[in-house]
């Protein structure tokens, strides 16, 4: 399965998000800059999140994104189906029905095993994206930051670029 680089960096700006305070928002074109990726994609992908309940946007000159939730509410599973669409990855076209000779659909009373194998697949995979939230990310990076460099990048960078509005409802 092959995710879009739009998946990686909506995670990375919700994490980063997640260190806000409450009254404070960052504008999209920030957050593309301090990853290093296009502005215009990240924001395609931030609108999803918004679309989904994620994010907050707040509109304006002093706007910018947040979570709409805590970061203990936020999975990566929910994260990964605002961006890709909650399809499963493997859709069965039933193409063992196709071909020069096919045979009749009374054949094929029970389901495509293929197509079993790829849900069941699909279950297990959604299942563990489920289980780590935004929280758990940041918990993570903590213990592993054992310098304190990582967190001291993004928390100067947030400082210096994040925008205060009204704190969350």
């Amino acid at each position: 399965m092959k995710l879009g680089d739009g998946v990686e960096q909506a995670i990375h700006a919700v994490t980063m998000m997640a260190a806000l305070p409450d009254d404070g928002v960052m504008p999209a074109a920030d957050l593309a800059e301090f990853h290093g990726v296009s502005s215009s994609y990240l924001l395609k992908h931030l609108q999803s999140l918004s679309r989904a309940g994620l994010l907050q946007t707040l509109p304006g000159p002093r706007g910018g994104y947040r979570l709409a939730r805590s970061p203990a509410e936020i999975t990566l599973l929910d994260i990964v189906l605002a961006v890709e669409g909650p399809e499963p990855a493997f859709r069965c076209r039933e193409i063992r029905q196709r071909g020069p000779n096919p045979l009749p659909q009374s054949m094929f009373t029970a389901p495509c095993g293929i197509n079993a194998a790829m849900l069941r697949a699909e279950r297990a995979y959604r299942d563990e994206l489920r289980k780590v939230t935004v929280q758990a990310l940041l918990d993570g990076l903590t213990a592993e930051d054992r310098t304190g460099d990582i967190a001291a990048r993004g928390c100067a960078f947030l400082q210096a670029r994040m925008r205060h509005s009204p704190p969350r409802s």
